[in-house]
């Protein structure tokens, strides 16, 4: 599938919806975060639509910094990604599972053996969403004083996935004969013990599972710094961005292609997908109504404390006059330092007030939001793909299952009409989906050149 003919989308599945404010609403189940049967919904509902996959964001820790924030969200109840997608492996049938694990405070072998049985699990439907830890309330919980820094968090992390894949290529794909009649379960002629001895990681293998039947899962990352973008040019497969404005995602495109190229990776070898916030309405009254409606369930305790944390914990919100501007500069967090950019190019371009920008925080968070009608959100889509802006998006509906049900039945529509969005599942593997080679086993590809 060529790149010009169709975007990707991935669903964003999370608790009641991306807005803080989601589990008031009416028809959203309360204990949405714990209940499988509102996770199966969701997820049947866009593999009906066609979505390429389903997204777990995680944390290992709990974010909030006060007791006034935490009491007010539902974030904090919630199943483990890994868990909850090999769950879902069961009742469906050819969406993609992305689940999202830390290098930070994770062992190479438990996740290489996770992913590969959640890739078995799933018949060759999994995505691994690499991140690094970025909270000092995610270290407090495992025994660390004080949270990596960035280039430090990143080197161990390329050395992880170095050693996953190793792992993943320990044996060859058919490996494991299982031949009853000669009693042979598995040939060891086909079997490269790992052996690695690094810099941050010693892991002697073999993994005590078959290779994934993609290969590898597929992989995920979504680092907009410039140590993240290195990262991602180098290791990702798809690549999430938080990114509102078209001309900085245009160039944020260009340049994440580019430092893929010069690493010998192709363009269609890595996929582009910012998040999208949309909001559909009849008419954009009707949809502005929608986001008012979840205004009213959102307090000020929460406004601040979501504020807080998605500027990395640098500022002190509630003491400061919130209709003063803005400044153009904040002190550097080592928590989100992406995400932080953009806010606060947001409120540069804007001019906005700190009020101003804790609504635009708790409404969207710095991803691309539009509030209107199919005709309106499909507009907006196809002209970010068209510029070369996205090669898809993270889909994150504001509630769930509502204004996924209505995205799936207005906009999806729309974008099919103009020939934008496919429709239906053309592959096995979630890479078969997106349009992504299945990488060979070097052991293997080395075996046929010596031969």
């Amino acid at each position: 599938m060529r790149r010009n003919e169709e975007m990707k989308l991935g669903l964003f599945l999370r608790h009641a919806g991306y807005h803080e404010g989601a589990w008031r609403v009416p028809g959203v189940p309360a204990n949405c975060g714990v209940e499988i049967d509102h996770y199966s919904q969701v997820a049947a509902l866009a593999e009906s639509a066609g979505f390429h996959f389903v997204f777990l964001a995680d944390t290992p820790s709990v974010l909030e910094q006060d007791h006034a924030h935490m009491a007010r969200v539902c974030r904090n109840d919630g199943f483990e990604p890994i868990t909850l997608l090999s769950a879902l492996s069961s009742r469906t049938q050819h969406i993609g599972l992305v689940a999202t694990a830390t290098t930070t405070y994770h062992q190479p072998y438990h996740l290489a053996r996770m992913f590969a049985s959640l890739d078995h699990l799933s018949r060759g439907r999994a995505g691994w969403n690499i991140v690094t830890s970025g909270s000092k309330f995610d270290s407090a919980n495992f025994g660390d004083k004080e949270l990596p820094d960035y280039d430090t968090r990143y080197a161990r992390a390329r050395e992880f996935v170095g050693v996953v894949k190793g792992l993943w290529d320990t044996w060859e794909d058919d490996a494991f004969i299982r031949d009853k009649q000669s009693g042979i379960f598995v040939d060891t002629t086909k079997l490269h013990v790992l052996n690695h001895r690094g810099v941050h990681y010693s892991v002697s293998g073999p993994l005590n599972i078959a290779r994934p039947p993609q290969g590898y899962p597929v992989l995920v990352q979504a680092g907009a710094s410039e140590a993240g973008m290195r990262f991602g040019a180098e290791v990702g497969e798809v690549v999430f961005t938080s990114e509102p404005s078209l001309e900085n995602g245009k160039r944020y495109y260009a340049a994440l292609k580019e430092k893929a190229r010069a690493l010998g990776r192709e363009d269609d070898d890595l996929l582009v997908m910012p998040g999208i916030v949309p909001i559909v309405g009849r008419t954009k009254e009707e949809a502005s109504q929608k986001l008012e409606r979840l205004h009213s369930y959102m307090h000020s305790d929460v406004l601040i404390g979501i504020a807080d944390l998605n500027l990395g914990f640098v500022t002190n919100l509630r003491s400061m006059n919130l209709d003063s501007l803005v400044p153009e500069a904040l002190p550097m967090t080592n928590f989100m330092q992406s995400r932080q950019k953009v806010l606060l190019g947001q409120a540069s371009r804007q001019k906005l007030t700190w009020r101003q920008l804790i609504r635009l925080i708790s409404d969207s968070k710095g991803h691309l939001m539009v509030v209107g009608t199919p005709d309106e959100i499909a507009d907006v889509m196809v002209d970010t793909f068209d510029q070369r802006a996205a090669d898809g998006f993270n889909v994150m509906p504001v509630t769930l299952p509502g204004e996924l049900k209505d995205f799936v039945e207005f906009v999806v529509p729309e974008l099919r009409r103009r020939g934008k969005f496919r429709s239906g599942y053309s592959g096995q593997t979630l890479r078969d989906n997106l349009g992504l080679k299945r990488p060979p086993n070097p052991f293997t590809q080395a075996d046929v050149r010596t031969r």
